[in-house]
């Protein structure tokens, strides 16, 4: 185990807590398919009651950072240039469905700069985290981006709509969950991620923890906070990526 600061341990241990809540109501899921209110109000519940346990705990910090969430918006605290940016469940239209492919995202950001990032998916217990100039890391172990160069080998994941009717052998996924997309990017699984008109808090984390992977980002500080086109690749094969991109 590297040594980690105490933002990230805050971090960890906050997920852990609510991450008892997430699997908790997603075992609840399938009784509420016949009921008449339906999973949606319900999964808005989750959601809710998720991002007060992380607030709360991430609170604890004596450093009285600000935050912005998902579903809050932005809360200024005594610190206002720090922000803890928080997406409770990333992939709640997965979680809904009973598909058990989402995640917790939290990340620090101090002056436009993402400091801290942990992905945390609490139904396989896969924790993703990274911290600036500290490498990234997978349960514990320390883990790189891919290192193929040859696009026809890579798997790409994206949410942009007819990409595919013009590069057909773009191999591509769309998986509902950006957050881990961009983790999958920094452990390899995937080799590319590109999403246009995104919100901070979804890729905060990933973003960080594909950097230090040795992975490639473009300037997200250009975009509004809740419209980011992002593009993230391994280096060998970002600017072939990008060069696909451009013409689409």
């Amino acid at each position: 185990m590297n040594s980690i600061s105490p933002s990230l341990n805050l971090m960890i241990k906050a997920c852990e807590k609510a991450s008892k809540v997430i699997i908790r109501d997603f075992g609840e899921l399938e009784n509420l398919q016949v009921s008449k209110k339906g999973p949606k109000d319900f999964v808005t519940k989750t959601d809710k009651k998720v991002e007060k346990i992380l607030i709360e705990e991430l609170s604890k910090s004596k450093k009285n950072y600000s935050f912005i969430t998902e579903e809050t918006g932005k809360i200024l605290n005594k610190n206002k240039d720090i922000f803890w940016v928080i997406d409770p469940i990333d992939g709640t239209t997965n979680f809904l469905h009973g598909v058990p492919h989402f995640a917790i995202s939290i990340a620090l950001q101090q002056n436009d700069e993402i400091i801290s990032g942990l992905i945390f998916d609490p139904i396989k217990n896969e924790i993703f985290y990274a911290e600036k100039d500290n490498g990234s890391y997978f349960n514990n172990n320390r883990v790189r981006v891919s290192k193929k160069s040859n696009i026809d080998d890579c798997l790409f994941s994206t949410n942009c709509e007819g990409i595919k009717l013009i590069y057909p052998k773009l191999n591509l996924r769309n998986t509902g969950c950006a957050a881990l997309d961009l983790a999958y990017v920094g452990c390899g699984r995937f080799d590319g991620y590109f999403h246009d008109k995104i919100n901070i808090w979804d890729i905060a984390a990933g973003k960080l923890i594909i950097e230090e992977a040795g992975g490639k980002v473009n300037n997200i500080n250009q975009f509004k906070i809740n419209e980011i086109d992002i593009r993230a690749a391994n280096p060998n094969i970002y600017n072939k990526m990008m060069e696909i991109l451009t013409n689409f």
